[in-house]
């Protein structure tokens, strides 16, 4: 979750994500995301939120989910298509919101050459159903292994589209209404953009209007395996977060802490 490349991940989730009607309409008439002026600020909320569910204490992930549980409870959504009311924290578009994460961390990391094995993969999406219950689904219903994340997706394609609003945060990604002081972002919105949109998978390009090549599946993993060599030519100290560098130093001292007990042993 730290390696910077996984930043690509966090875009295509958001996109992944906006195709659950349900899911969007909720989020777009309950928030302030189609708002240019003010989506900004809400990302970098939700942006907070995945720093402290990855690295937070106990105590601190339990903070932030238990507001968020609170406030997603108050929240209600229109259907457009049938006029119906439905609670924003239904627990189908907590899942779908989940799986958009998980989908989107584990395949940007792969495609990138982030060093995962086929069980280690399997731990990952197993591991994120801790995270699942933050927002308040029960982990039991959710997936738990890479072979369940594709039954799942397999399930939903069926019920799912780019509605308005999805197509229009897509427009939106390529031009970005930003703060001043991040004006290069801008500038460099448009290949990001266009990277971010190749690591969908097919069906959902397609969804989006938009071509669903393999040679784009090609050039995009290229692009993200060149994006990961790059960030490691650059030292530990600056090319992580400090929350990830912290997270590196635990876990390389609990395993040193276990080769210890073993060899003792």
């Amino acid at each position: 979750m730290g390696e910077p490349v996984l930043i690509v991940g966090g875009i295509r989730a958001l996109l992944l994500q906006a195709l659950h009607p349900r899911t969007m309409w909720g989020t777009a008439q309950n928030s302030e995301l189609m708002n240019p002026d003010a989506a900004w600020a809400r990302l970098g909320r939700t942006v907070e939120f995945v720093r402290v569910r990855t690295y937070g204490t106990h105590a601190e992930v339990e903070r932030v989910g238990r507001r968020v549980r609170k406030l997603h409870s108050k929240l209600s959504g229109l259907d457009l298509r049938t006029g119906e009311t439905f609670p924003v924290d239904d627990p189908e578009n907590l899942l779908w919101v989940h799986m958009g994460e998980v989908d989107s961390y584990l395949d940007v990391a792969r495609r990138a050459g982030v060093p995962l094995t086929s069980a280690d993969a399997d731990a990952f999406v197993d591991e994120q159903r801790r995270a699942a219950a933050v927002v308040g689904l029960d982990p039991a219903d959710v997936p738990g292994s890479v072979a369940e994340m594709k039954d799942y997706y397999a399930r939903m394609r069926r019920q799912i589209f780019a509605c308005r609003e999805a197509r229009e945060g897509l427009k939106r990604m390529f031009s970005p209404a930003v703060p001043q002081h991040l004006m290069p972002l801008k500038l460099a919105a448009p290949g990001v953009a266009m990277l971010v949109v190749s690591t969908l998978p097919r069906w959902a390009r397609r969804m989006y209007g938009l071509p669903g090549l393999p040679t784009s599946d090609l050039a995009a993993t290229l692009a993200l395996k060149g994006l990961y060599r790059t960030t490691h030519a650059v030292p530990e100290r600056f090319r992580y977060s400090p929350d990830a560098r912290r997270a590196r130093r635990l876990t390389r001292e609990h395993e040193a802490g276990l080769a210890t007990w073993s060899m003792a042993s």
